[in-house]
């Protein structure tokens, strides 16, 4: 899996393997000579607007690389709120909750009061007005009031899905023996 990356680069590591795969909106590429074992569970990736949509597979990709069960949920922001209640029955069969957003960060605390799993919050550099590049986003998600987000760094959709995968599998794994 490499993130971050470009066609150009697709090209020179399709030439000596041709299995690769690039996910241009994810701007990954992935390499897959044997799938990697199903987590148990299912990942929800879910992104507030379009512009969000690369953070958003960045995320989906890489979930789905390491093997998660991932349900992509797009364009439910909080500005177009009913969008977000019409999908609440989806993202709450979910294990583990990706919520992708710039702007204000509202999305992950409004998800985060609709389910009971973990919330890994994305803020997402994108966006207008005095967003900071990210700033405004990763603050309020920082300071969000609902219990269970956990926020990882601007734009850093690897690392969220990263974090899903590994509670996802801690998840399927044995309890820990008594002390």
């Amino acid at each position: 899996l490499v993130t971050r990356t470009n066609a150009e680069v697709h090209r020179t590591v399709a030439a000596l393997r041709p299995e690769a795969r690039f996910h241009a909106e994810a701007r990954c590429l992935t390499v897959e000579t044997t799938p990697a074992p199903t987590l148990p569970g299912r990942i929800a990736i879910c992104a507030a607007g379009t512009s969000d949509l690369p953070v958003a597979e960045e995320a989906a990709v890489t979930a789905a690389f390491h093997g998660a069960l991932v349900e992509r949920i797009y364009d439910v922001g909080v500005a177009g709120l009913h969008r977000l209640l019409d999908r609440a029955d989806a993202i709450r069969q979910s294990d583990v909750v990706v919520v992708v957003a710039g702007m204000e960060g509202a999305l992950p605390s409004v998800v985060a009061g609709l389910v009971d799993s973990p919330v890994v919050a994305v803020p997402t550099s994108v966006g207008y007005g005095a967003a900071f590049h990210g700033l405004a986003a990763l603050l309020a998600m920082l300071n969000s009031c609902s219990s269970g987000v956990g926020v990882v760094n601007i734009d850093n959709g690897f690392g969220a899905a990263h974090l899903a995968c590994l509670i996802l599998r801690r998840r399927g794994a044995a309890p820990p023996a008594p002390r």
